[in-house]
């Protein structure tokens, strides 16, 4: 098991780098400064239903990552919300696709997002990949309460190591346990068949354009197995979300390509079966 420790990201205060003794952590100033700002439920609040994000996924391919997830959330049996964003851009280099009670998922990435902007400003320098890794891990972990109440986060994690010169992916746990993963995962209620649909698709040192086919056919799949994984909805132009990483930094792939990437797929299927 990787990342026991917090690489390149200390949790206590030091006095090294531009602004002498300052802290590089956000979420600790704010614990320490702000208690009442942090991320919190109210009480009886995970008593009732609340809007939980489904099927998220991430590959790797030559030149960086894939991370992409479905649009639908819900809420017990309801569908909550068919446009939901559940892929986010963490900083530069880096991404978080989140799965699981969507409400703390979001405050956790946007605590997440300045966090890492945060530590730059202090430290004059970016944290490397692993660092982040470790950053989100601590940050999952803070909501174990929550997670005792119902309101799991289990995001993925993946981004462009400048340093290793590499696409690393990352999986958590609900006690912020990270494991990194070598070529793909999936994560969600649609997590099992969108894996298997990723153990079939997928190859070592894919292109950009073929990562990104994977990805929609492998959510695709998960929608065919999972009702509470949204497929694609072209009558209303709701498609999957998708973000490539790579030494370049992030891209959003437009929803014009991702719906040129399924009819394509549609026409190869119906193809084959005339």
């Amino acid at each position: 098991m990787r990342g026991s420790g917090f690489d390149d990201f200390p949790e206590a205060p030091f006095s090294i780098g531009p602004v002498i003794g300052a802290n590089p952590s956000f979420a600790d100033l704010l614990r320490m400064q702000r208690p009442e700002a942090q991320p919190h439920v109210t009480a009886g609040a995970a008593e009732g239903f609340s809007a939980h994000g489904t099927t998220v996924l991430g590959l790797k391919f030559a030149d960086g990552i894939v991370m992409a997830g479905d649009r639908r959330a819900t809420e017990g049996y309801a569908i909550a919300d068919d446009k939901v964003e559940k892929v986010f851009q963490a900083d530069d280099h880096s991404t978080v696709a989140i799965a699981g009670a969507a409400g703390q998922a979001v405050e956790i990435v946007k605590l997440l997002q300045v966090e890492l902007e945060h530590y730059e400003k202090v430290q004059g320098d970016k944290l490397s990949l692993e660092g982040k890794a470790n950053r989100l891990g601590q940050l999952i972990r803070q909501n174990f309460p929550l997670a005792l109440q119902g309101l799991v986060v289990v995001p993925i994690f993946g981004g462009f190591d400048l340093r290793k010169e590499e696409g690393r992916l990352f999986r958590y746990d609900a006690t912020g346990g990270r494991w990194e993963e070598e070529d793909y995962m999936s994560t969600g209620s649609g997590g099992r068949p969108a894996k298997s649909s990723l153990k079939k698709l997928w190859r070592p040192e894919m292109s950009r354009d073929e990562a990104v086919q994977v990805a929609v056919e492998a959510l695709r799949d998960a929608a065919q197995e999972d009702v509470a994984t949204g497929g694609p909805d072209p009558t209303r132009g709701i498609y999957p979300l998708v973000m490539i990483v790579t030494t370049a930094g992030v891209e959003d792939v437009s929803t014009d390509e991702v719906r040129r990437v399924y009819e394509a797929m549609i026409a190869r299927e119906q193809g084959s079966g005339s």
